[in-house]
């Protein structure tokens, strides 16, 4: 039996007290890291050949399907504000965008929708498609998995659980086994957790080796609303020395970025 599968390490549940629920459910969390943290051998391998291929102008392809699929496109789409990088992260859902809200039954048993799905951006051997899938077990994300390595992409796999067909087909699979859900066979529990986690490692290591991220500050973050005009300001006088808060908030609405404008302030100093 898979993993994911197995019955909860707690048994009675709609007997328990809320209080007792939140905190077994917060035991059950604490583990996730430490699972998490006996991968980042293979996540390294992944972010070294991500960072190569973009470097020669490739991307990175998620796919996935339900809640994989959704926690794919939630990182692809968190990166262009964040580092002001567009196109480098693409997520792509079973079902399509109406899969994002609404599930669409069936979609995550078709071999070859994933992959008909990836030629619509058409790749190269320099993109790289990581899927996703708990059960590690989805035909839509094998069937992906499998064409892209055929075609020379980097590929790589989320799963957890040990000796999946999805890891089999993946050139560097990343399998984090977190054990038992709380709620048997609820993998958006502790599953979809170390999946989140490592997405999260995977770009933002990603984006820190090609530059984005200057000490430990998003110096290409794009600025969509007041919160991150005034964080780019303040980041701007922690950079520069500038002491007038309103001289460093101009400086970056006149250039758009933090680089740009800790350069240019740079350059007639």
């Amino acid at each position: 039996m898979k993993t994911t599968e197995q019955s909860s390490n707690y048994e009675n549940l709609d007997k328990m007290t809320t209080l007792e629920l939140l905190r077994a459910m917060n035991a059950e969390d604490m583990t996730v890291p430490m699972a998490v943290g006996g991968s980042i051998p293979q996540i390294e391998q992944l972010v070294e050949g991500i960072v190569e291929r973009m470097k020669r102008g490739g991307r990175v392809f998620y796919i996935g399907a339900g809640t994989s699929g959704r926690l794919g496109i939630v990182d692809a789409s968190e990166i262009p504000p964040t580092y002001g990088v567009r196109d480098k992260f693409i997520g792509i859902i079973a079902g399509g965008d109406g899969a994002i809200r609404t599930a669409v039954e069936g979609a995550e048993d078709d071999w070859e929708q994933g992959w008909q799905d990836i030629l619509k951006f058409n790749p190269t051997a320099e993109d790289t498609l990581v899927g996703i899938a708990a059960s590690g077990t989805t035909p839509y994300v094998i069937g992906a998995v499998k064409q892209a390595r055929a075609m020379g992409m980097l590929t790589s796999c989320i799963t957890n659980n040990d000796g999946s067909p999805l890891a089999a087909e993946s050139e560097v699979p990343i399998v984090t086994v977190v054990g038992p859900e709380f709620v048997t066979g609820s993998t958006r529990m502790k599953s979809a957790t170390a999946l989140k986690l490592i997405l999260n490692m995977i770009s933002t290591a990603t984006m820190i080796r090609l530059g984005h991220v200057r000490g430990s500050r998003m110096v290409d973050m794009e600025l969509t609303n007041k919160k991150l005009v005034d964080r780019g300001a303040r980041m701007i006088m922690a950079e520069t020395g500038i002491e007038d808060y309103d001289f460093a908030r101009q400086l970056l609405l006149q250039h758009g970025k933090v680089r740009a404008a800790v350069e240019a302030y740079r350059a007639i100093k």
